[in-house]
């Protein structure tokens, strides 16, 4: 299990260098994926979409490596929707997600993604602790 996680970050880097060494954009998932909804021009929206089907393609991959995909749900369905709705509000709220603050901002030592990164995870780590052991 080390290993499938040390590939997928090792790929992610990768993927995160590629892009920003061939176009100068930031692999920031929220920013590609909300760019799709713009008003880009053919150019814009074709690579966007291939990186979402990269994102997509990796999931096959890894099926295919390990027989199929184990899913486990760790929390009621509840938790997940108001946690993806808040996730939604701060990517909005930090101008960005933690692939582009927490991958891409911090291999690009900027201030910024230092800070967003340092408060999605002290909130992550509160509220994990606070599902946990207060309200469980």
């Amino acid at each position: 299990m080390i290993i499938m996680g040390l590939s997928g970050g090792a790929l992610i880097g990768l993927s995160s260098v590629i892009l920003l060494a061939s176009s100068g954009r930031i692999a920031g998932i929220s920013g590609i994926l909300g760019g799709l909804y713009g008003k880009w021009n053919d150019v814009e929206r074709y690579w966007r979409i291939i990186f979402m089907l990269g994102l997509i393609a990796g999931s096959g991959i890894v099926a295919v490596i390990n027989n199929g995909l184990v899913i486990t749900q760790q929390t009621s369905g509840i938790y997940l929707v108001i946690a993806g709705l808040l996730v939604g509000f701060g990517t909005r709220l930090g101008s960005g997600c933690t692939s582009g603050h927490g991958v891409c901002g911090l291999g690009r030592r900027s201030k910024r993604s230092f800070v967003a990164t340092l408060i999605f995870m002290a909130i992550a780590i509160i509220v994990v602790y606070v599902i946990r052991h207060l309200i469980s």
